[in-house]
């Protein structure tokens, strides 16, 4: 993993990187959106020293965690030869995983590889979430207690969650692989406290009745938040039903779910997080791919330019009050779904909320995950390349902290 290399040359560095490319690596990671501009700029204000900026500058990309690091290390390899040489430094893989795609095979470097054997495989295994300690937990509220939407207490609280997913239908592909991403956001949900409720193979219409059963639901006056999950193929307009075609227009619009759900609809909810994610490819852009989630026809096309190219691939919007929404893909942009892994954008999620929900709110976690998605597509410019565009925050932050007394705490 580049996070342990750092960590281990991060001594050596700190004594050997010049001025030169320390200001290089500051732009590089800035233009990377590993750093913001205030990041940048810390680094550069509060330390007067070659070696104190060094250190700071180590250290804030360490705990950004591994796609930081390797992008860190790709640019001292590239821009520093000498230095990496000396250090030992290399930005090749170490190792290569082989995912059959639908024209080739990609080799992926073991950083991009889920390494957590919590994750959930094809057998259907279940995932466990990281604890933090009482103290940890303690911190969290004093510092940021104005932040933090209120927790209702565990015994009384009675959470839901709702994922629905289409895998069969009757003009498209089967999504095949969809099965282990239900069993991988079931069971993460399941441990942060809620009650899942699994809706298979609707149509739009079905979709929708789903969706208001869901809003008039008695036990979200004594919840405290909820979360939605959908997974299906998709069209730029929003998600398909099991009976669309191109003559069937059988799409949930995606402004539906927000409307569902707002205050007016659905009273119970109001001034609590309503946690969103929808996985489905919203376009026919597309490089080599996997399977792809999109309702079109699989045809063999040009690979598009650089101008064509979406800048936020991985999208985070808020739409009305309290709802927090995360897509695999933006408008025009296919989603990734491996036949026996699941969908990349699911596994990746669930393995950042399973590492960072003790200690990071909802936004940096899905923030994280947006970093490993533009790595990848850095490491794969040939694939549909994939961004984090600019982030709007709005109203409190959604901690999920996990501690002893306080377990699932959201």
């Amino acid at each position: 993993m580049a996070d342990k290399v750092l960590k281990e040359k991060r001594k050596l560095l700190i004594r050997s990187m010049g001025e030169g490319t320390i200001n290089g690596l500051l732009d590089e990671l800035l233009e990377t959106r590993v750093l913001n501009q205030e990041e940048m700029e810390k680094v550069k204000r509060e330390n007067a020293t070659v070696m104190d900026k060094a250190r700071a500058l180590l250290d804030s990309v360490i705990r950004k965690g591994a796609p930081a690091c390797h992008i860190c290390i790709t640019y001292i390899c590239e821009e520093d030869s000498h230095l990496a040489g000396t250090l030992g430094l290399s930005a090749g893989p170490t190792s290569g995983n082989h995912l059959t795609t639908q024209d080739s095979q990609v080799v992926l470097p073991s950083f991009l590889v889920c390494d957590n054997p919590a994750m959930p495989t094809s057998s259907g295994s279940g995932g466990s979430i990281k604890l933090c300690s009482l103290d940890e937990a303690k911190t969290i509220w004093k510092e940021k207690s104005t932040e933090i939407y209120p927790i209702m207490d565990k015994s009384s609280r009675t959470r839901l969650a709702l994922i629905i997913c289409n895998e069969e239908f009757d003009s498209l592909s089967k999504r095949t692989g969809a099965e282990v991403d239900i069993i991988g956001m079931t069971t993460l949900l399941q441990n942060l406290g809620y009650k899942v409720d699994v809706k298979k193979n609707l149509t739009a219409s079905e979709m929708t009745t789903e969706l208001a059963a869901f809003a008039h639901r008695q036990e979200h006056e004594t919840s405290d938040s909820t979360f939605l999950v959908f997974m299906s193929h998709g069209i730029r307009e929003g998600i398909c039903g099991k009976k669309y075609s191109e003559q069937v227009p059988d799409v949930l619009q995606l402004n539906a779910i927000f409307e569902m759900l707002n205050t007016r609809n659905c009273p119970s909810l109001k001034d609590k997080p309503k946690v969103i994610i929808i996985q489905a490819c919203r376009g026919e852009n597309r490089g080599v791919v996997w399977l792809k989630d999109s309702a079109g026809v699989c045809r063999n096309v040009s690979l598009p330019t650089t101008e064509e190219f979406e800048v936020d691939a991985i999208k985070k919007a808020h739409t009305e009050k309290d709802f927090i929404a995360f897509c695999s893909s933006t408008p025009d942009n296919v989603s990734w779904r491996h036949p026996t892994m699941g969908s990349v954008f699911i596994m990746r999620l669930i393995e950042h909320l399973q590492e960072y929900a003790h200690s990071c709110d909802v936004e940096e976690i899905f923030r994280k995950v947006g970093l490993w998605w533009m790595l990848f597509s850095l490491y794969f410019p040939e694939c549909l390349v994939i961004a984090i565009g600019s982030i709007e925050s709005r109203y409190r932050h959604v901690y999920l902290p996990i501690t002893p007394l306080f377990p699932k705490v959201f």
